[in-house]
């Protein structure tokens, strides 16, 4: 059953990653890419990779709505649904993504895979943490504070008039 949901996923993932290039708008792209993202993030908890799924889940979500979010903000287009095409100079596209496709696929084919060594970690997660982070974690997360006082003060700076900012004489704000 593990593995159906699993190749079910997968076909999903690859779709609405397609669908990415296929829909004619930046709002649904934005969420044909979130739902390729959150397929994938189930397949890594049906792996019991559940640090990774549940940090692809979260992280996913949540840019993926706040890059909606600033598309409804700054682009000229309210809310990214006008009609638009999602792929420039589509024959180079195409064929560069043939050639890139093609050259994995050899990749995995002919390259002889390396045989495990070792043995499997008490705490997988924790490994890979330490692997990729390292001492480096507090760094992150000042890194990642600092990205979000940047998108507030982006969205602050992006009012033409503040909360506050009120007419002379009028408690409501209106002219």
């Amino acid at each position: 059953m593990q593995a159906v949901a699993f190749w079910i996923l997968a076909v999903a993932a690859a779709g609405s990653g397609a669908a990415v290039f296929a829909v004619d708008s930046m709002a649904r792209a934005t969420f044909a890419l979130l739902a390729s993202f959150l397929c994938v993030g189930v397949e890594l908890l049906l792996l019991d990779l559940r640090y990774l799924g549940v940090l692809v889940v979260l992280m996913m979500i949540m840019e993926m709505l706040v890059m909606a979010v600033f598309m409804i903000m700054y682009m000229m287009n309210p809310g990214g649904l006008m009609p638009m095409t999602m792929v420039h100079n589509h024959r180079w596209a195409i064929g560069i993504s043939a050639a890139v496709f093609a050259a994995l696929a050899a990749g995995i084919l002919l390259i002889p895979w390396p045989k495990r060594q070792g043995t499997v970690p008490r705490d997988p997660a924790f490994s890979l943490g330490q692997a990729i982070m390292g001492p480096k974690m507090l760094v992150m997360m000042v890194v990642g504070i600092a990205i979000l006082a940047t998108m507030i003060a982006s969205v602050v700076l992006a009012t033409g008039r503040g909360r506050y900012d009120r007419s002379p004489g009028r408690e409501d704000g209106a002219k």
